[in-house]
This record gives C-alpha cells, structure tokens and sequence, in this order.
C-alpha cells in the first residue's frame, strides 16, 4: 500500500485535513483552487445566497459535467470520447459528400 500524506485543503474558507497519495498533491491543490474560484464566481453572479448554496452549485457544476473539470478532458473517459468523437466526425463527412 502506497504512503499517504496529510495536507490542509480549504474550501470557501473552510481547512479540512485529508490524505492523498504524494503525486496527487498537485492536482488535489490546482482542483481546489478551482472549486474556490467558482464558489467567488458565483457570489459573484447571484448575490445574496448562502454560502451552502454556492458550494452546492458548484457541486452540482462537477457532477453535470464529468468530462470537464476546467476544460480539462478527465484521463479515464479520453480515450472512449475521442473514438466516439471520431466515429462522429465520419459519419457527418459521409452524410456532406
């Protein structure tokens, strides 16, 4: 079993302490940063909510949009999406021509 390391994350000015493995950090902490921009962006465009509701909007933005996490492609669904994605390019270069 890999080691795993403590680190201190915040969440709209929240510290939670959770383990991850070493080469995680980078992105747990790049993921995070994320999360908190958006938690802004959206005090931002919908003033006078609760917190709760900004934290649960971006939430619900992760959890609709699971092949995107800032535009980033997750590693796992990659490969399945381009083939699709390639199947679909051929089929509409078929139907033009």
């Amino acid at each position: 079993m890999e080691p795993l390391i403590p680190i201190n994350i915040v969440v709209a000015d929240r510290s939670y302490r959770i383990k991850i493995k070493p080469e995680e950090e980078e992105e747990v902490r790049r993921t995070m940063k994320e999360v908190n921009e958006k938690i802004i962006e959206f005090k931002t465009a919908y003033a006078g909510k609760d917190l709760q509701d900004y934290i649960a909007m971006v939430l619900i933005m992760y959890a609709t949009h699971p092949v995107t996490s800032g535009g980033k492609v997750q590693a796992g669904l990659a490969p399945f999406l381009e083939e699709k994605l390639q199947h679909l390019e051929a089929l509409l270069d078929n139907s033009l021509k």
